[in-house]
Order: C-alpha cells, then structure tokens, then sequence
C-alpha cells in the first residue's frame, strides 16, 4: 500500500487525526495538497487550537465538509495567531 504524502502548513505540522480524515478519501487529501501553505496553516491552527476533543473531532469534520465544497479557509475566522500577531486579541492562553 502506498503511502499519500499530506502537505504541511508554514508554521504547523498536520496532527494525526487530520491527515487521517485526509488520507481517508483520496480526493479530499488531493484537494488538501493544492491549498496554499498558508491556506493549509489555517486549518491545521483552526482544529488543534480548540481545547475540548469533541469540538476538535466537529471541526475535522467541518473541515473535511467546507474543502469538498471548495472552501479554502476556515469562515469567521480571524487568523492563525501564530502566524498572525494581530490575531492573538482574539484567543485566550495561546501556547507559542
């Protein structure tokens, strides 16, 4: 079996269960692989910097909704605050 290759974002590694619903449908990790890095950056941030499991495991499955359905960013979303430092007014307690 050959292993899919799932790009990363600019400053997040792509977590586990991530690139686990990505390698699960072959034209949603395709979809994935043509997003920018920055582009795939906001959705790695966006799903791992919730804190309860359960909104995590909504937001893969928003994510994995939205990118079928040709978005290519989280909506309402004010930025990766890693990347973005004018973001962070809106998160409390980010881990750097």
């Amino acid at each position: 079996m050959q292993t899919k290759e799932i790009e990363n974002g600019i400053l997040h590694e792509i977590a586990d269960d991530i690139k686990a619903a990505l390698v699960a449908d072959d034209s949603l990790s395709q979809i994935w692989n043509k997003l920018t890095p920055i582009q795939r950056n906001e959705w790695i941030c966006w799903v791992t910097i919730v804190k309860k499991p359960e909104t995590r495991v909504e937001h893969i499955q928003r994510m994995t909704e939205d990118l079928k359905s040709g978005k290519r960013s989280p909506c309402c979303w004010p930025g990766c605050p890693h990347r973005r430092p004018e973001a962070r007014k809106w998160f409390k307690n980010i881990d750097e």
